[in-house]
């Protein structure tokens, strides 16, 4: 039979050919249960991908968009010094807000790190002055050179340096939670065309004996694609949807608790876990195809 007849045959079903390949036993159980391993996994990888996606354009995005001015004077000049770039900034084309972070502001931002009792007052922190650009940005370049002729001390900070390999960094995990998506694919090939190797082999004697009644080779084939491919199809179901559960299961995603807790799909990217089964299932058609083809073949 051709591709599209199997493929017909699959849909429809036939009982007869169905009783060719034993509905249960050991590689029943490993197929399934393989399978749904497999599409757990693949939801999680693929959540990963997502979210490292998803992550890097924040990153790009948000980053892109803030710069800071960096002060370092005397601590009695220090508010002074402030208000001069800030009176600076807004008076620059493309800069659409400006704020001067106080000790408070800096406490914020180190207390994560040391805690919060630690004491600035014995620590020698430059002044900060927060710019969030406008959609047109501003001149990075221009702005520097006046920063450092009107206010000597002072220091313009685009966070190029340090977003840059954060971003790469993110992107480079969502290439590898695709690839990882991929070696999934193959792993289940290949197990499916192990259990379809071992079926048939364990087969092999009422295999005979419908040669001997006159059962085609493409029809005895097409009752192992159909057999393995509806247990894929299965247990990938199974596993996709315990994935999800757990997915779903998952805080959902806070600026205190960052990437960690934000690994899942929003909105319309719930829909995506449910091309995995149907994916898997494929895969299992075409490998299982093949390898019943050839077994057939050896076992003439």
């Amino acid at each position: 039979m051709s591709l599209a007849d199997d493929l017909i045959m699959l849909v429809r079903g036939d009982a007869q050919s169905d009783r060719v390949v034993p509905p249960s036993g050991f590689t029943a159980r490993l197929t399934v249960f393989a399978a749904a391993a497999m599409g757990f996994l693949a939801v999680f990888t693929l959540a990963l991908s997502v979210a490292a996606g998803r992550l890097a354009d924040n990153w790009g995005s948000e980053l892109a968009r803030t710069s800071t001015v960096r002060i370092t004077a005397p601590a009695d000049q220090m508010p002074a010094l402030q208000a001069e770039v800030a009176a600076i900034l807004e008076s620059t084309a493309g800069v659409d807000s400006v704020r001067t972070l106080s000790t408070a502001d800096q406490q914020a931002l180190l207390t994560p790190w040391f805690g919060s009792g630690l004491d600035l007052s014995a620590l020698p922190l430059p002044g900060l002055v927060e710019i969030t650009q406008a959609t047109q940005g501003f001149d990075a370049q221009g702005l520097r050179l006046r920063l450092e002729a009107e206010v000597p001390g002072a220091a313009l900070d685009d966070h190029s340096q340090w977003r840059a390999p954060l971003v790469a960094a993110a992107e480079r995990l969502r290439s590898v939670g695709w690839i990882s998506v991929l070696l999934l694919g193959l792993t289940s090939a290949a197990m499916v065309t192990l259990a379809a190797n071992a079926s048939l082999a364990a087969n092999a004697q009422v295999i005979r004996v419908l040669r001997l009644v006159g059962a085609t080779d493409s029809y005895i084939a097409q009752a192992f694609v159909r057999r393995f491919t509806l247990r894929v199809l299965l247990g990938a179901f199974a596993g996709a949807a315990l994935g999800m559960v757990v997915l779903r299961m998952m805080p959902a995603a806070t600026d205190m608790a960052g990437f960690l807790s934000g690994i899942g799909f929003e909105g319309a990217g719930w829909l995506l876990p449910a091309v995995i089964p149907p994916l898997m299932a494929a895969v299992a058609f075409v490998a299982t195809r093949i390898a019943a083809h050839r077994a057939l073949k050896e076992l003439a």
